[in-house]
């Protein structure tokens, strides 16, 4: 560790597409170990691909921590702006003697390859310039790191065991590309060491790159971090994860009425686990990750199982905070304007959705009815639920309605309003009820009538039932 045995991790993302979901587990177990060992989560966004590298998903990398609450310790180290440094580095290694210039053009390095895979040979460059000592005289020139040979190189990782491979594996690294920009494996350990970084926790797919960078570490004097490799995500059918199965960039599922606090939990228990416990608050999982409880095998993404909790954590939130982030969400997605907001039935719509809503998308389907202005019936639906004696029991519910303005009957005066009805009129709930609901919301499924007579007060319901009325008399 550093001097100050301080943790100290970093998410290190390409700003090269929209942050993928996959992505952000990745950066939740970076942050969850920093918090349980009370370590600092930094930022660093690669973003030497000028071409693919855009600001707007530097943003959206941003934008999806803070929604997830993963907030970071220091501003973001931006890769593209230390180029400088990193060829600072590479010139001292050369310096050094622990790097040289190599003069192989391209076409010499393609028929090395060749010849290579015709042999049966793993492709590796073959050491032609590594004595040359060549001078920097104009001559076009990469600069490699002057490997190890002999021996082996050995981490520990505490999700998958010891890993060692022979050096003689491993060939001489370019660092510096011709042009002069530095390669990603060189510029990764300049910044992992200037920033102080103890653990780097990454997917197993960068396990070959960490035995690579083993030996810059070592050859720029730098103290070794601590790797631990994740395992994949897999689709249900076991391939690599992607929006075919049904996963979708954060940012997207806040979009679509997920809580952070449901995709975090979710994103935390693929591959992760603490006894039988399934629903976990942010602060809850710091207080029992642990890198040794991560499975070394490839997690399968399951649109169900985050769904599920995505109910669950519906259910646990404060009424206030669930009606902030209610609004919250139709504010963002423009389904609701400022005047409907305020004033709309706020408590009313958590107590009668919450219990059925598994998003906030969902909760607002459930009461979309109440903002509407003037229903559309189904002229089929009509057809089967206004019937001539239902609308009948309509007028005499809009009556009642009517003596209430101003009140809010609660659900006992509702009922025997209702059981009055029925029983002048001589007919069953199962003819009244299937009217009353389509002419309050304009389908036939709908959080229980009595709700939906409460979130719109008595002088909706009797406007609502004479469009209904003047409806089926037209």
């Amino acid at each position: 560790m550093n001097q100050s045995n301080t943790v100290r991790v970093r998410f290190a993302p390409s700003p090269t597409g929209n942050p993928h979901v996959g992505n952000f587990r990745t950066a939740l177990y970076n942050y969850l170990f920093a918090r349980h060992h009370g370590g600092e989560f930094l930022l660093r966004v690669e973003d030497t691909d000028r071409e693919r590298s855009k600001p707007e998903y530097e943003d959206a990398i941003l934008e999806s921590l803070r929604w997830l609450g993963l907030e970071l310790d220091g501003d973001p180290v931006r890769q593209s702006e230390r180029a400088a440094r990193h060829q600072a580095e590479a010139n001292r290694l050369l310096a050094e003697g622990k790097a040289y210039r190599c003069r192989c053009t391209a076409e010499r390095l393609d028929a090395l390859r060749e010849q290579q895979r015709e042999k049966g040979e793993t492709p590796m460059y073959d050491g032609h310039c590594r004595e040359a000592n060549h001078p920097d005289d104009g001559t076009p020139f990469c600069v490699r790191l002057k490997a190890p040979r002999e021996g082996v190189t050995s981490i520990h990782d505490p999700i998958r065991g010891a890993v060692t491979v022979q050096n003689n594996e491993l060939d001489d690294l370019v660092i510096l590309r011709t042009d002069g920009s530095p390669t990603y494996n060189f510029a990764v350990v300049v910044d992992d060491g200037d920033m102080k970084i103890t653990h780097v926790i990454r997917g197993d797919d960068h396990l070959r790159n960490t035995l690579r960078q083993v030996a810059i570490f070592d050859a720029l004097g730098l103290e070794l971090p601590r790797f631990a490799h994740l395992p994949q995500i897999l689709g249900q059918d076991r391939t690599r994860l992607s929006k075919r199965h049904g996963a979708a960039g954060v940012l997207e599922y806040r979009d679509q009425g997920y809580l952070a606090e449901a995709l975090v939990n979710y994103l935390a228990r693929l591959g992760w686990g603490h006894g039988d416990q399934e629903v976990f608050t942010i602060s809850e999982l710091a207080e029992h990750f642990a890198l040794e409880n991560v499975n070394a095998s490839a997690a399968v993404f399951d649109p169900q199982k985050l769904l599920w909790l995505a109910g669950e954590h519906m259910r646990r939130l404060p009424e206030d905070d669930l009606a902030a982030r209610f609004v919250e969400h139709v504010q963002r997605r423009g389904l609701l304007t400022e005047q409907r907001i305020d004033n709309a039935p706020l408590k009313k719509i958590i107590a009668c959705t919450r219990e059925r809503s598994k998003t906030l998308e969902e909760m607002f389907d459930f009461v979309r009815f109440v903002f509407a202005d003037r229903l559309e019936f189904d002229p089929d639906e009509a057809a089967k639920a206004f019937t001539p004696e239902a609308m009948a029991s309509l007028a005499d519910l809009a009556d009642f309605a009517g003596t209430q303005s101003g009140k809010s009957p609660s659900h006992e005066e509702w009922e025997n309003a209702f059981k009055a009805i029925l029983e002048k009129h001589a007919i069953k709930m199962k003819v009244m009820a299937p009217a009353v609901r389509l002419a309050l919301t304009g389908t036939k499924v709908s959080p229980p009538i009595f709700d939906v007579l409460d979130l719109l007060g008595t002088d909706e319901v009797q406007r609502r039932i004479q469009q209904a009325l003047e409806y089926k008399s037209a």
